[in-house]
């Protein structure tokens, strides 16, 4: 039998950069993986394939409708569809190679197959042959898979899940998307722009929850003008079928009550994720889920079992890479003794649509809810200079700041380039800054975070190109 400092059971961005920085802190560390790639969902079948078909479709529709603009056009532009899949996988390949080097590099045992617990110190691997690992510490970063809803049997061939949409290798004619989440959205963007006529069904009465409401029903006004994509909100999905190779749904109006029956090649189950702990043996361990599946954690994501931690998708908040990070590096330096710090307020989230959609903070519904007194700078993308030059005007970045000190409480980002821009917003959170200390910091001209200035200006009626 292994004995370890730490094992951390799963690869994706929470575990294999926990095992990154438990072996940096000086701890033996082993890492268990069931899939034969290191990575997780995010680098495998997540984030990372998803942003390669995202960007590559978003050139593909630029060439086709905004270049011309432009005074640049091309002639018969056509999609080898084969080539655009492929590249996507050489790029996941290159990216889950590269944490294979990291492992290498920082001397972390890797171990393949199904992590189990057989008691609180010790877990078994199933893999080629079996094994058995002891550790001090143990963290449990096993992430998320698809979920589904009543009604609705995922076959994987034509009602299928974000998995399988990003390996399609073609381009349907049609797809059906039940869910207007982030992954609805992102994907019904690429296959959108790509050719597809795309038809989401969604149960809420919006797209984007959690997300601020007035930026969430701009960018669906974006995408149903410019890719044409068809919205049923307040529909509640009861069947899908699948007939002579097609998919056929029924949902009902929640309004209304009137039946609702749409037809396409493929049908997208985008209804969210649940954690996934299947095959853990967590009462092995004396631990439990709780009612959503979750893994019960404290302050430090100690379990119930203080030496057993968890992290990512498996506890409490929102389902992002990032934040799975650095509760990876928060438990390794917690376990090393010292004084690490998350601000979960200060995690930005962001939706890969173009424009894209990005947001740290609190909402104005949220801050409504908690009666919290506030006050709103907004400026929109039409105003800039750089935005008109390169044809992104549509959106706005909007600031929210208390209304009696001016620390900002949230910014919410409707722009080109959203997802780069949150950052300084997310530091400038983290360090308590005001809506002011953004407004008197001098951005460069002309680039869209001129946007952002402008709109901290805003928040106290000070914005200048307006």
């Amino acid at each position: 039998m292994s004995r370890f400092d730490v094992i951390v059971i799963g690869s994706g961005p929470g575990g294999y950069v926990c095992a990154i920085r438990c072996a940096q802190l000086g701890m033996k560390t082993a890492l268990i993986e069931k899939y034969p790639t290191l990575g997780g969902t995010c680098l495998n079948v997540g984030c990372i394939p998803s942003k390669a078909l995202l960007d590559y479709s978003e050139r593909y529709f630029e060439l086709q409708h905004k270049l011309p603009q432009m005074g640049i056009t091309a002639e018969k532009v056509k999609i080898d569809a084969k080539k655009l899949f492929a590249q996507k996988d050489a790029v996941v390949q290159k990216t889950v190679e590269g944490v294979r080097f990291l492992m290498r590099k920082n001397k972390i045992e890797v171990f393949h197959g199904v992590g189990t617990f057989v008691d609180p110190h010790t877990v078994k691997v199933q893999g080629e042959k079996e094994v058995q690992l002891q550790a001090n510490y143990i963290v449990i970063a096993t992430g998320s898979k698809p979920s589904s809803i009543p009604g609705v049997t995922i076959d994987k061939k034509r009602i299928i899940t974000s998995t399988e949409a990003l390996s399609l290798g073609k381009i349907p004619k049609t797809m059906l998307i039940i869910g207007a989440g982030v992954i609805g959205l992102e994907l019904g963007s690429v296959f959108a722009r790509l050719g597809t006529k795309v038809t989401i069904v969604e149960y809420l009465n919006r797209v984007l929850p959690g997300f601020d409401l007035e930026a969430a029903k701009a960018l669906q006004r974006i995408l149903e003008k410019e890719l044409e994509i068809t919205f049923y909100l307040n529909h509640k999905v009861t069947a899908v079928e699948v007939k002579r190779g097609r998919t056929y749904l029924t949902a009902e109006s929640r309004t209304d009550a009137k039946e609702l029956k749409q037809s396409a090649e493929y049908c997208l189950v985008a209804t969210g994720r649940r954690p996934y702990t299947e095959g853990l043996g967590l009462e092995n361990a004396g631990l439990q889920t709780d009612e959503r599946g979750r893994i019960p954690v404290n302050e430090h994501l100690q379990t119930a079992q203080p030496h057993i931690y968890a992290i990512g998708d498996v506890v409490r908040g929102p389902m992002l890479a990032h934040k799975a990070s650095d509760e990876g590096i928060f438990v390794a330096e917690h376990i090393a003794g010292l004084k690490p710090h998350i601000n979960y307020l200060a995690i930005p989230s962001v939706v890969y649509t173009w424009p894209e959609l990005a947001m740290v903070g609190f909402t104005e519904e949220e801050l409504k809810e908690q009666n919290v007194p506030y006050k709103v700078g907004k400026f929109p993308f039409m105003a800039s200079g750089r935005a008109r030059a390169s044809l992104d005007t549509e959106g706005f970045i909007k600031v929210l700041a208390h209304k009696e000190t001016d620390q900002l409480l949230g910014v919410h980002m409707l722009a080109p380039r959203a997802a780069d821009m949150i950052a300084e917003v997310a530091l400038a959170m983290e360090y308590k800054a005001s809506a002011e200390d953004i407004a008197l910091t001098c951005h460069p001209h002309p680039t869209f975070s001129e946007v952002l200035r402008e709109a901290a200006l805003a928040v106290d009626k000070k914005a200048i190109h307006i």
